[in-house]
């Protein structure tokens, strides 16, 4: 069966290059410069790491590394969008959470812009503010490769994209809040009590698709087993089925035994990983692990383990 629209999105999602192939996903990158470092430190693409390892990336942000990320160019939304035009077929667009970043609103313009050039108010490019990145934003990608590859149209993903954003549920760790805050995705004071517990802050992505501070974990194998019982209660495999999204931020042993505790929760689940790239990780460090999963509307603010 042939395929009736596009798939693209931007860096955020946290393919690799393997993986965006595979799927058939043009992917559309933000860049990053580092600071902090005498020799001047990185600068270039977020490219799925092929630059650079997971840990090369890391690791320099352990050493003294600052890194500040850029949202892709209106020239780079351009390119992607009239690519996606030349082949004549629909196109749906995965974009990160404006809540977080700009990205959106890039992409948005750009594509306001080429429709003005070209004289035509209706464009078959449907951008979706998919209100997450990386972990989750995988969950939602997951199910629009299935669609389109079973043979759905482009709005109907793109409506049903808009609509089942607000059932996956997310929750991380990370080491500290300094990166967060630095990057302003978290309030100051925040970040300075989180930090005077010397504990492992919990984060979440709330409805209106910003960041929100869930709690404190005493160390990380503590905090694991929150996340793991976060899924444990909060999940519902009804509408696609036993599928986690796992992420890591260069601490493969972490992940691992995320694994296996979600394993040890449901032996049916299928499990996929993902290396949290570098837009990301320049604002959450070295050490983020994070759970992602289908459950219930979270515009309903039910959830179990939260409490």
């Amino acid at each position: 069966m042939s395929v009736k629209f596009n798939l693209i999105s931007d860096s955020t999602c946290d393919l690799s290059v393997e993986e965006s192939q595979r799927m058939g996903i043009s992917i559309i990158p933000f860049s990053y410069t580092e600071a902090g470092k005498p020799d001047g430190g990185f600068h270039g693409v977020d490219d799925q790491f092929q630059s650079r390892t997971p840990h090369e990336f890391y690791q320099a942000i352990r050493d003294g590394a600052s890194p500040m990320t850029s949202q892709p160019s209106p020239l780079a939304f351009d390119e992607a969008f009239r690519a996606a035009l030349d082949t004549g077929l629909p196109s749906v667009v995965f974009s990160i959470s404006s809540g977080l970043s700009g990205g959106y609103n890039g992409a948005v313009g750009a594509l306001d812009r080429l429709k003005e050039e070209l004289g035509k108010d209706d464009l078959p490019i449907y951008i979706i503010d998919s209100g997450m990145a990386t972990v989750p934003m995988r969950l939602l990608i997951e199910e629009a490769v299935r669609m389109r590859d079973e043979g759905a149209e482009a709005k109907e993903v793109y409506d049903w994209a808009m609509e089942a954003r607000f059932f996956v549920q997310t929750l991380f760790m990370v080491d500290s809040l300094d990166t967060l805050q630095r990057g302003g995705r978290i309030p100051k004071s925040v970040a300075f009590v989180a930090g005077t517990l010397d504990a492992k802050p919990l984060l979440n992505v709330g409805t209106d698709g910003t960041l929100g501070f869930v709690g404190v974990t005493r160390g990380r194998t503590k905090g694991l087993k929150r996340l793991a019982k976060f899924y444990t209660e909060d999940r519902d495999d009804s509408a696609h089925g036993p599928i986690v999204s796992v992420g890591g931020a260069d601490c493969p042993e972490e992940v691992d035994r995320l694994i296996e505790m979600l394993k040890k929760a449901n032996p049916d689940a299928r499990i996929i990983v993902s290396n949290i790239g570098p837009t990301i990780g320049c604002h959450v460090g070295p050490g983020m692990v994070a759970c992602s999963f289908w459950g219930a509307d979270r515009r309903l603010g039910k959830s179990k383990s939260r409490k």
